[in-house]
C-alpha cells in the first residue's frame, strides 16, 4: 500500500489528533498520506464535492464511530477502495479496531495480514408518479417510519410483485447483514452474519403482532407502496440522509451493484465482536 486516505470524524479533538499521529506514523513508512475531516453528509442533500479522495488511494482508514465509517462509505460507494475503521465512538460494530490497537492493527494491515470481507449494499429509489425522485445507496438499512405525532403508517409490500403484506405500524426496517446489529435489532429483528447475502424486513412497533421480521434472499426485488392516508411520514437511509414520502409513494429495494469491502485483520473474531459488543456472557 503506497498511498491511503485517513477520514476522521468531525468536530472531534481527539480525532484530529489521532489522524495527525497516523499521519505521521505512516509518512516514516514512506506511504503517502491523503487526510481529512469528514463532511457533513446528513440531511436530504449532500456537498459531494467538499472531498475528492484521490485515485491512487489504495485504504482508506476512518477514525470515528460506525456513523462515521458510513458516511465514508458513501463517499467511496463507486470505488473499490477497502476501508478499516478505528473506534472512537462507542458500540463499533464496523469500527472493530481500538484507538490503543490502531498502530499494531495497522502494522499487521501494512504487512499484508489482513482478510477482505465484501459487505452487501441496498440501492433505495423512491417513485413518485412513475418518475424517480430519490435514489441513494445503503450499507445499514432503509426505514421508513412516520413522525412523532403522525397516525400508524400503512406499507403495501410484494417481493418480486408478489403480495407479502399489509404492514400497519410506526414503520419498517429494510436492513443488510452488516446493518442487522444496528436498529433492526433494537426493533427485534435477527442477527445475520455480516457477510450473508439477505435482505431483512422488520416492522416497527406492528399493529398485528403475527408480522415479524423476514429474512429474504439478496436477489428479490422489494417494492412498499406508501398508503393513501399517511402522512409525515420519511424515508432515512443508514439514519443520515432522509427524504420525506407522500401518500402513493412506491419504495423499490434491491441488492446494490458494488458491495463495500471492509478489511479485517486476523486477530478481529466476529463472535467476539457480538459478545464484547452485546455483553453476552456476562453477569
Amino acid at each position: 500500500m503506497q498511498h491511503i486516505a485517513i477520514i476522521y470524524k468531525r468536530t472531534r479533538p481527539d480525532a484530529a489528533d489521532l489522524a495527525k499521529d497516523l499521519t505521521r506514523w505512516l509518512v516514516e513508512r514512506n506511504i503517502k498520506v491523503y487526510c481529512k475531516e469528514n463532511p457533513d453528509y446528513t440531511g436530504v442533500t449532500c456537498d459531494w464535492q467538499s472531498m475528492e479522495i484521490p485515485e491512487t488511494i489504495d485504504l482508506a482508514v476512518v477514525l470515528g464511530g460506525d456513523g462515521t465509517l458510513l458516511s465514508a462509505a458513501r463517499l467511496l460507494e463507486r470505488r473499490p477502495i477497502p476501508i478499516v475503521g478505528v473506534n472512537l465512538g462507542g458500540l463499533g460494530f464496523l469500527t472493530v479496531i481500538s484507538r490503543e490497537s490502531c498502530f499494531s492493527q495497522l502494522q499487521s494491515i501494512l504487512d499484508g495480514y489482513y482478510e477482505l470481507e465484501e459487505r452487501m449494499r441496498l440501492k433505495v429509489t423512491i417513485l413518485r408518479d412513475q418518475k424517480e425522485i430519490f435514489t441513494h445507496r445503503v450499507l445499514n438499512d432503509a426505514v421508513i417510519n412516520k413522525g412523532a405525532l403522525a397516525r400508524i403508517v400503512e406499507l403495501k409490500t410484494s417481493i418480486d410483485g408478489s403480495h407479502l403484506t399489509h404492514y400497519r405500524g410506526d414503520g419498517l426496517i429494510v436492513s443488510t447483514p452488516t446493518g442487522s446489529t444496528a436498529y433492526n435489532l433494537a426493533a427485534g429483528g435477527p442477527i445475520i452474519y455480516p457477510t450473508s447475502r439477505t435482505i431483512i424486513l422488520t416492522p416497527i412497533c406492528s399493529f398485528t403482532l403475527t408480522n415479524r421480521p423476514i429474512i429474504l434472499p439478496a436477489h428479490v426485488n422489494v417494492e412498499v407502496e406508501v398508503g393513501e392516508r399517511v402522512s409525515d411520514a420519511t424515508l432515512t437511509c443508514d439514519g443520515q440522509v432522509g427524504c420525506e414520502i407522500l401518500p402513493l409513494d412506491r419504495i423499490v429495494i434491491t441488492a446494490a451493484y458494488s458491495p463495500l469491502r471492509l478489511v479485517k485483520t486476523t486477530s478481529i473474531d466476529y463472535f467476539e465482536i457480538l459478545r464484547s459488543k452485546l455483553k453476552w456472557g456476562t453477569y
